[in-house]
């Protein structure tokens, strides 16, 4: 038995028409697991709390730029690196002045004057009440206001009457309301959620 094979075309166009193929097919491939690598670069930044703005960062690139290639290559980035590095790595983060650092709670709330970031200093300012530095064994210190009361929105105010600008005597509604906890300036600073 004798088999015989014919060619029916050009190989050469075959042969490109296959090798443009396996471009397309790589270059799909490697722009998905790039796609795929950035999207869970995201989410694991918004699933550990961190917001949107930090994950939106990430960025990608397929190379080489609108064309496909069998030696194509993905590329993933960081907008932000020192930013994502503090909070995968942890810091130390130092006070400018002074010994503490202190960071607010919500009672506290987040601006002062002019829109400003609020310090135990502004806080005062504004309500006209000094803090008072308590020290916890068991738990982070902490600066608290005295004869201070919550608003309906949960924010600490001096608890003075309006009319004639003195506080009041009744004891309703006066409490001490804790503001800011202040941190040793040499303790490592992790997020935690």
């Amino acid at each position: 038995m004798r088999l015989t094979a014919a060619l029916q075309g050009d190989l050469n166009a075959l042969l490109q028409a296959e090798h443009a193929a396996a471009e397309r097919a790589v270059t799909a491939g490697v722009r998905e697991a790039t796609q795929g690598l950035k999207g869970e670069l995201r989410r694991q930044i918004t699933g550990a709390g961190l917001g949107r703005r930090l994950a939106n960062t990430w960025r990608s690139q397929v190379y080489p730029k609108g064309r496909p290639s069998v030696a194509a290559a993905g590329y993933v980035w960081s907008k932000a690196p020192r930013l994502v590095r503090l909070y995968d790595e942890g810091a130390v983060i130092r006070s400018r002045n002074g010994l503490f650092l202190a960071i607010p709670m919500p009672a506290a709330g987040q601006y002062g004057d002019g829109r400003q970031r609020l310090t135990p200093g502004a806080w005062e300012r504004i309500h006209g009440v000094r803090l008072r530095f308590v020290y916890r064994r068991n738990g982070p210190s902490l600066l608290v206001a005295d004869n201070a009361r919550l608003t309906n929105r949960g924010r600490a105010a001096a608890n003075i009457g309006r009319s004639r600008g003195v506080a009041y005597t009744r004891l309703a509604g006066r409490t001490t309301v804790p503001l800011c906890w202040p941190t040793d300036e040499t303790a490592p600073w992790r997020h935690e959620n």
